[in-house]
């Protein structure tokens, strides 16, 4: 554990929150998988100020993928009270931003990368480490076009969000839209006169609450997740320069997270058709007024069939017989996409100690993740 530790400390020594460079937390995986017989290729984003790292070691083959990202969401507005960005050990603790939320599994991975070295392996031994999954898991889609050829295609991918240990094999996918709403300016004296846009806005908000009802009465359901059904969720809106002025432009910004049996085309088409109603309604008032819808950032759910080998595979490994599905989302269904069994697994608790303010991780939890990493050098070694 000592050594798990020490690079944990490392890791949360980096102050890798999205908006910052990544470069030199990368620098240094780099240098330590290289210096144990990793071949290490960097994936750099287009603005070339963060990158992502594929490292492979052993014979060519299908072998074992394990993924991980490298950035953490930021603690400004937190209350902490302890230094974010180094590691303190208080008892069966460890705290820092990214110990639970993913660098104790990136530290855990990197142990065993370690741990390699002498190993006879039989079969190769992958890592797959991304940026800027905390916004969206947008790093991993700029990386994809050149990280797929270079995956082939693993046996098993391994991604380490915290699941208690738990064997993840489901997340809703998720969509991000803005909607831009066109009415007529005007002086609010002569208000009915004119096309007030955040009049538009309200009305679509409130067809975007009825698609939830029905989502909710009437559609899907899946009981493993604590909301059972398709969600839609509108999170900021915006209009207006003066309140004696009719406002002509509104914009709103909204996500829906579906179930892997609610087809995300199916929903878009649902939203937008919703957006045509209610431009309708105005048109005969001012023949602008419409809504434009954009979706401007999607990533797949996951749904492992019970019947898939990798979930007792996963199992075995994990030393658990549990499964669950999580709450939120993950980079496996990018991995699961491409044909490669995927499940989530990983040490620490999304739901008690993510994204939160004195974010820590229990060293029994980092123990478990270690040993899982033992029996995955075992299985894939000679």
């Amino acid at each position: 554990m000592t050594s798990t530790l020490d690079i944990l400390d490392r890791l949360v020594g980096f102050d890798t929150v999205s908006k910052n460079s990544n470069l030199d937390l990368a620098a240094y995986v780099e240098e330590f998988l290289e210096a144990r017989g990793f071949a290490v290729h960097r994936i750099t984003d287009p603005g070339g100020d963060k990158t992502g790292l594929y490292a492979q070691k052993g014979p060519e083959g299908d072998g074992v993928l394990l993924s991980a990202h490298t950035d953490v969401v930021p603690v400004e507005g937190q209350s902490w009270t302890k230094d974010p960005f180094r590691l303190t050990r208080e008892g069966n603790r460890v705290y820092g931003r990214g110990t639970t939320d993913m660098k104790g599994y990136v530290a855990s991975v990197m142990a065993l990368a370690d741990r390699t070295v002498g190993a006879d392996l039989r079969e190769p031994l992958k890592i797959a480490l991304s940026y800027d999954e905390e916004v969206g898991c947008v790093g991993i889609q700029h990386m994809l076009d050149r990280l797929a050829p270079m995956l082939g295609q693993p046996r098993a991918c391994f991604v380490g969000e915290p699941t208690e240990m738990q064997v993840a094999i489901g997340h809703k996918g998720k969509a991000a839209l803005r909607a831009v709403c066109h009415g007529q300016s005007g002086h609010s004296a002569l208000a009915p006169k004119f096309v007030n846009a955040l009049h538009l806005a309200t009305d679509f908000v409130a067809e975007l609450r009825a698609l939830q009802e029905a989502y909710a009465t009437n559609g899907n359901s899946d009981p493993a997740y604590s909301v059972p059904y398709t969600t839609f969720h509108v999170g900021m809106i915006s209009g207006g320069k003066a309140l004696n002025i009719v406002p002509d432009r509104a914009e709103l910004t909204f996500e829906y997270r579906h179930l892997a049996s609610d087809h995300g085309k199916d929903i878009l088409s649902q939203i937008k058709d919703a957006a045509v109603r209610v431009g309708a309604r105005y048109q005969a008032l001012c023949p602008e007024a419409r809504i434009e819808v954009e979706q401007y950032n999607a990533y797949p759910g996951l749904d492992v069939a019970e019947t898939d080998g990798v979930i007792a595979y996963a199992q075995k490994l994990a030393h658990s017989n549990a499964t669950t599905k999580v709450a939120f989302g993950t980079e496996a269904g990018f991995f699961s996409e491409l044909g490669i069994p995927t499940i989530v697994c990983g040490p620490g608790s999304m739901e008690r100690q993510g994204h939160k303010p004195d974010e820590y991780l229990e060293v029994d939890q980092l123990s478990a993740c270690d040993a899982m990493m033992d029996r995955i050098l075992e299985d894939i070694s000679c």
